[in-house]
């Protein structure tokens, strides 16, 4: 079982999860492999100080791209868990929020 302070790896910004956010009020992490959707929940209640309505999971899979000159040689990217936390309405998570 992860800590608390484990279970969150990284935001996921993108054009979609922008516009998600932005518009929505919805923010995309990858997350532990092993973590659920109470454990992300409490996570992101506590790191960031918001109420969270709602918890999405899926696991992204495994892409396989070439490189080199031959393109011969393949790369494989792993999978990974994401979460898509929408969060109670008029709340947000400052760290998408873009400079200011």
């Amino acid at each position: 079982m992860p800590s608390i302070y484990n279970v969150i790896r990284r935001p996921i910004i993108t054009e979609k999860s922008s516009y998600q956010s932005s518009v929505l009020g919805q923010y995309a992490f990858e997350v532990d492999g092993k973590a659920t959707k109470a454990q992300i929940r409490e996570a992101v209640e506590l790191l960031f100080n918001v109420s969270v309505e709602r918890v999405n999971l899926m696991v992204m899979p495994a892409k396989r791209s070439r490189r080199g000159r031959s393109r011969r040689v393949l790369v494989r990217r792993p999978s990974y868990k994401k979460a898509i936390v929408t969060l109670t309405p008029g709340q947000t998570i400052d760290v998408f929020e873009g400079v200011s």
